[in-house]
């Protein structure tokens, strides 16, 4: 069965028992790793693998063709992307981003959504241009001052400062407080035509089988971890694999469904069918 997902260490440490042909009756797995941006265009494409690593800011396009499964994604507290910039206040006004040139992973990413809903409370007249690069290539670009600030995720929590580059706002903080919701970042897809329930056991069983033997995904996680340091792959994995990760529950279908509705009604992304969601 193909799938795609990412080199990140939180999607090789949940997919990893599922991969070595570690869950009793699951399919063998042929892997396609690669950025969030490229699997979103192929899911929206209707090109992409059986089951994908998707933003949830991209459902609306693919539902048709794509179902969400309720396990193996990633959505969680205190994991939000952060807005940065060359340096910054002890006070950073946000207005400092009007008309200028921003970074972002992709233009379909959770991260940029919710970018986007915070730009429209609080940059007057907007932003400029909006650039969209490889996540890895943003914090580089406005340390070189390419680019006047950066829309970042995943390890870039954990290792900005080294770049010595300024936090102007953590986007889920924000979120989080707008809503008590956690923050939905990336999402599980697989083709309708698909036994769905028996994929979402076998996906469930890989997190598990992760967080019995949390030794053994190791060597595979720093094969594809991009010359991270083991520490930092560590804290990725302690920040995005968590309890929404084995199930959604009420609480991240409630994220979801919040954050895709706000998102119509900003005209963000398209209307669509929220039924969808749970089938």
């Amino acid at each position: 069965m193909k799938i795609a997902y990412s080199p990140c260490p939180n999607d090789t440490f949940v997919f990893h028992a599922w991969a070595h042909g570690l869950i009793p009756g699951a399919p063998e797995l042929d892997v396609l790793y690669a950025d969030i941006d490229i699997t979103n265009k192929l899911a929206a494409e209707g090109t992409g693998p059986d089951v994908l690593k998707i933003s949830y800011a991209a459902l609306p396009w693919v539902l048709e063709e794509y179902a969400l499964l309720p396990c193996g994604g990633a959505l969680g507290r205190g994991c939000g992307p952060l807005v940065l910039t060359q340096s910054g206040a002890a006070d950073p006004d946000p207005a400092q981003l009007s008309g200028r040139r921003v970074a972002v992973p992709s233009e379909r990413s959770t991260a940029y959504l919710l970018f986007r809903l915070w730009a429209e409370q609080n940059v007057p007249g907007g932003v400029g241009e909006i650039v969209v690069m490889p996540f890895h290539e943003i914090m580089p670009a406005v340390r070189d001052g390419r680019i006047d600030a950066g829309l970042v995720i995943h390890e870039a929590r954990f290792t900005y400062p080294s770049y010595g580059l300024a936090l102007l706002k953590d986007l889920g903080s924000w979120w989080e407080e707008d809503t008590n919701l956690p923050i939905p970042l990336g999402a599980i897809v697989a083709r309708r035509t698909m036994d769905l329930e028996a994929l979402a056991g076998w996906a469930r069983a890989s997190v598990e089988y992760a967080w019995a033997h949390p030794e053994a995904s190791r060597d595979y996680v720093m094969q594809h971890a991009q010359e991270m340091d083991p520490q930092v792959a560590q804290a990725h994995i302690n920040l995005y694999v968590n309890e929404f990760t084995a199930n959604l529950g009420d609480d991240g279908y409630g994220a979801v469904l919040t954050l895709l509705q706000r998102a119509a009604e900003a005209g963000i992304v398209p209307q669509m069918d929220y039924a969808a969601l749970l089938k």
